[in-house]
């Protein structure tokens, strides 16, 4: 429930955190002596290295975790808060998701919106909120990024950077599928083939998703029963790896998805004034839409890339190029309800839809970087990225609108290590970038002239990490990312004009350890961060006045500290837990927004009633969160187990505005999963009974505050089978 945690909780979960710190640290020494950790490797710094030896701080996923994840059919918003650090929210849906790392994202629902978390997709950046909801399937490994990475990866970003791996073809036959059936008629199905066309010379895979839900949703109103909840959505991508001589490799993907569903269901007046409680207007099978056509949502996006290597005598030469495009709409009766009964008061009503017309971006990577032994490595590269889309949106109380929204930018960037001793490496990397929008009127209510914005920056990052020992190290980071300019326009269709947001700035302070102790029988890895964001970009979003506004704060600050761990405990049991803390806070004593209709804003007031918002956390930055997992398995008969999964998270106090209200914000929601059945230990096939979200936890998600106390909500309880099989 979105309640606040009690005291005892709150001891609870610390207590918790200490005891599994405690436990790893010092319960190990009784294991078998041949039960390690597995080695991860991981391409943080666009080469394959052991976790351990990177100088930043790193999550990974990858195997069982991911599996369980998605098994009822969620989409990438099932990683909130199930690493460290990470949070992502959506108020449309199955597209476009804001991502948080410490704390720092962006609160804007607009289709244009620039986030300074990177989403990197096979190499390739969605920098689109709707590209960032590119279906996961068929998925090797996904890596967190935490902190600013301008030097390496495409856009820069201030805040992190979620990659996602997929298989990749290669000449030995293998194959793995997944299916799952559960509650409201729920089915998913994610595989992949891959097998040697001419051999030692062209390889495939074939990569397929399907997801669906029924509707089951009622509309209360139309008397219509399962109006709304479903989706469908399928996806699709063929690579092919060419592989004519050892020095030389192309591997060209193409890729197609199309999602026909329902987009965020927004619920009227269930807060309460005054708290934060989910109240007696709550049913989470039961809506009370007059408008939004039951919130349909319907997107198609295609894409291709192409990846070039060819090994020189001393370097690696490595050419990216990418192609997307989408398409899509999503409606919405935003205010959740209807003024004829509510429920609760609705002054007036708002059914709104947003869609893209011809997204394309294009990008292009060169990359050269070391091929050879020794104390130096390095790599320069050189970037480009364009982005043009048709942003269109129907207030329905008067014509839609239609603006051009392009970017372009262009960057080049370098970085080297150089092991100056046996025990200490140093690396560092530099990067500048041009980065340029434009925003064209087509049709507006009121006309406007081209906005345009741009700007140059540095971007640079120094580390260094010494080997205390063969299993544990220490590192520190310094970095300085830069998020361009920002132009936003949604509110040219409500009779406004675009609003601007200068170049954000961030410095960030890191250093961590990375341990494997115990004979490897646990992996413990830490860091403690501080960043300063100059000229931080927000949005101010809603409020009385129904406004979506660009701004920059003067400063934004934050500290805290992130814990990564692994136990084998025994040959049965293995236990993964992290915890992450982010203080966040706004600096500037003059900054003020607009304010809610109905809730109670706790900011001081302006003259204008406008709150104050110095001091603040930033909008959607968990203070805390905590996640775990279990693994457990007996092993019966000839080369079988029974085995038992759980994995839980809990996200601490996150304010859902920029102003702080009792109302909107929530603190100690939780969910857990349970997955129970019989495996092959050779990892041939298994079956399995599975629950997400097993408590079935209402948890407030975001909410709507310009009209009334609306909010949206989790996933419910899916409870269903999964089978799984591979050969490799």
């Amino acid at each position: 429930m979105n309640k606040t945690m009690s005291a005892r909780g709150r001891l609870a979960l610390s207590c918790g955190v200490a005891a599994l710190t405690a436990a790893l640290a010092f319960s190990a020494p009784v294991l078998a002596d041949e039960l390690t950790v597995g080695e991860v490797v991981v391409t943080a710094q666009k080469r394959s290295e052991n976790l351990q030896d990177v100088p930043l701080s790193v999550a990974a996923l990858d195997g069982e975790r991911l599996q369980s994840m998605f098994a009822a059919g969620d989409d990438i918003l099932s990683l909130s808060a199930r690493v460290p650090a990470l949070y992502a929210e959506s108020s449309n849906g199955r597209v476009a998701p804001r991502f948080y790392i410490r704390g720092l994202g962006n609160a804007d629902f607009d289709l244009a919106a620039s986030q300074p978390v990177s989403v990197i997709m096979d190499d390739v950046v969605m920098e689109n909120v709707v590209l960032k909801s590119t279906p996961l399937f068929d998925l090797d490994r996904v890596e967190v990024m935490r902190g600013p990475q301008g030097t390496l990866f495409g856009r820069n970003t201030t805040a992190g950077i979620v990659k996602f791996d997929t298989i990749r073809p290669s000449q030995t036959l293998s194959a793995r599928g997944t299916a799952t059936y559960g509650s409201y008629g729920t089915l998913s199905f994610d595989g992949g083939l891959g097998a040697p066309i001419v051999q030692d010379l062209l390889a495939a895979r074939l990569s397929v998703l399907v997801q669906r839900r029924d509707d089951w949703i009622d509309n209360a109103f139309t008397k219509k029963n399962n109006a709304l909840g479903g989706y469908e959505e399928t996806a699709v991508r063929l690579q092919l790896l060419f592989t004519p001589t050892e020095d030389f490799s192309a591997l060209l993907g193409v890729h197609n998805r199309s999602l026909d569903g329902t987009s965020a269901v927004f619920r009227a007046n269930i807060l309460t004034k005054g708290g934060n409680s989910l109240n007696g207007n709550y049913k989470r099978d039961k809506v009370f839409f007059d408008g939004g056509g039951n919130n349909p949502q319907a997107y198609d996006g295609s894409g291709a890339s192409l990846r070039i290597e060819y090994k020189l005598p001393a370097a690696t030469l490595t050419s990216i190029s990418a192609y997307e495009t989408t398409n899509g709409v999503s409606r919405g009766d935003i205010d959740g309800g209807n003024m004829t009964n509510g429920p609760g008061f609705i002054p007036f009503p708002s059914d709104t839809a947003d869609g893209i017309k011809d997204l394309d971006q294009v990008t292009q990577e060169i990359r050269l970087a070391s091929d050879t032994d020794g104390p130096l490595s390095w790599q320069v590269g050189a970037y480009y990225f364009d982005s043009r889309m048709v942003l269109r949106t129907d207030p329905g109380f008067v014509a839609p609108t239609e603006l051009r929204h392009e970017n372009t930018s262009w960057a080049v960037f370098g970085q080297a290590s150089y092991q100056i001793a046996e025990a200490w490496k140093l690396t560092a990397g530099l990067r500048w970038t041009s980065d340029e929008k434009t925003l064209t009127n087509i049709v507006a209510p009121i006309p406007f002239a081209k906005v345009n914005v741009s700007d140059e920056q540095v971007s640079w990052d120094l580390s260094a990490f010494y080997d205390v020992s063969d299993t544990v190290g220490l590192y520190g980071r310094v970095a300085r990312g830069f998020r361009g300019p920002t132009i936003q326009g949604r509110d040219v269709a409500f009779f406004g004009a675009p609003s601007v947001a200068q170049s954000e700035t961030i410095l960030s302070w890191e250093a961590g350890f990375k341990s494997e102790l115990f004979d490897r029988r646990v992996r413990l890895n830490g860091a403690v961060f501080t960043y300063t964001v100059n000229d931080p970009q927000f949005t101010a979003v809603g409020g009385s006045g129904n406004i979506v506004r660009l701004l920059n704060a003067k400063e934004g600050r934050a500290l805290g500290f992130e814990l990564d761990g692994e136990w084998v405990v025994n040959e049965n049991l293995v236990l993964t837990a992290g915890y992450s803390y982010a203080d966040t806070e706004i600096k500037d004593s003059t900054l003020a927004v607009g304010v809610c209709a109905q809730c109670t804003v706790t900011d001081p007031l302006n003259s204008q009633n406008r709150a104050l918002i110095n001091g603040n956390p930033f909008p959607n930055a968990p203070e805390s969160i905590f996640d775990v997992s279990a693994r457990f398995s007996l092993p019966i008969g000839n080369g079988g187990e029974l085995f038992a999964y759980t994995d839980w998270n809990v996200q601490g106090r996150t304010n859902l505005f920029l102003y702080e209200s009792r109302e909107f914000y929530t603190d100690g929601n939780y969910e857990g999963g349970l997955k129970i059945g019989y495996a092959r230990e050779d990892g041939a096939w298994e079956a399995a009974l599975f629950a997400r979200n097993i408590t079935d936890e209402s948890n407030v998600k975001g909410g709507i505050d310009f009209n009334n106390n609306t909010a949206f909500v989790n996933e419910p309880r899916v409870i269903g089978v999964a089978l799984t099989a591979r050969l490799r």
